[in-house]
């Protein structure tokens, strides 16, 4: 692994039965970066964090975090590491009260402070502790699967989307509290269809297309010379 690459793929490929996904797929993330990855459906976004998390088979190339390989790594192992995923579709268990979601995968020996800090950023969630997740609104429930990871003091912290299908006051809230996550030092791995979000929050934006990165640049490039970007996702910016 490359010094200071925190994540790193290289030539990793994957597949769900034999429609082959990620096609040698390479890109990295460094320590205390914020990568958004941006495409159209289908290309590859999720299959990638899901490889990473090792909820799919790495067929082909490595993935390495933090100086450690992770192929093989069984996936329940793979958070230990410090690494934090926010699925698409946020993984709350409806039937559970906040306060059990939040708990579940924490070490039993959470420092006090680390659990001050998570209630100073989401308010709302020790104000419904016992309310069952299934009944918070969309954003909530993504600022409670936030707080879960958050809880296990990851390194890396891996988003799919978590600003879709959420009222636009809460999507400033979550775009604020992403943005000071990652200015307190934890890396960020975004996955995005809102371009204003990743542009946003990420201080460098890679563009997939049939399972491999076709774009690269840092923000500010792409500020400065926007038909860069939007060439690739057909759109305007």
């Amino acid at each position: 692994m490359t010094k200071n690459h925190f994540l790193e793929l290289q030539n990793v490929s994957s597949a769900y039965g034999r429609v082959n996904v990620l096609q040698g797929l390479s890109f990295h993330v460094d320590a205390g970066e914020a990568v958004g990855i941006l495409g159209r459906n289908g290309v590859g976004k999720t299959t990638t964090l899901k490889t990473i998390m090792g909820l799919l088979a790495c067929q082909h190339g490595s993935i390495s975090f933090a100086g450690k390989v992770l192929n093989g790594i069984t996936p329940h192992l793979i958070p230990q590491l410090g690494i934090g995923y926010v699925p698409q579709g946020r993984g709350i268990f409806p039937n559970l009260t906040v306060k059990e979601n939040l708990y579940l995968g924490a070490k039993s020996d959470v420092p006090q402070s680390i659990i001050e800090s998570v209630f100073e950023r989401f308010p709302r969630l020790k104000e419904r502790l016992t309310q069952l997740g299934g009944t918070l609104s969309g954003g909530e429930q993504q600022m409670l699967s936030i707080a879960r990871c958050l809880l296990m003091q990851p390194k890396l912290l891996i988003l799919d989307e978590p600003t879709e299908g959420i009222m636009p006051k809460l999507v400033n809230d979550i775009r604020a509290e992403i943005k000071r996550i990652n200015s307190q030092g934890i890396s960020i791995l975004l996955v995005e269809q809102n371009v204003k979000t990743a542009l946003e929050l990420c201080s460098r934006i890679l563009v997939m297309d049939k399972g491999k990165i076709v774009f690269n640049a840092s923000t500010e490039s792409i500020r400065s010379n926007p038909n860069s970007l939007s060439q690739h996702l057909e759109i305007k910016i």
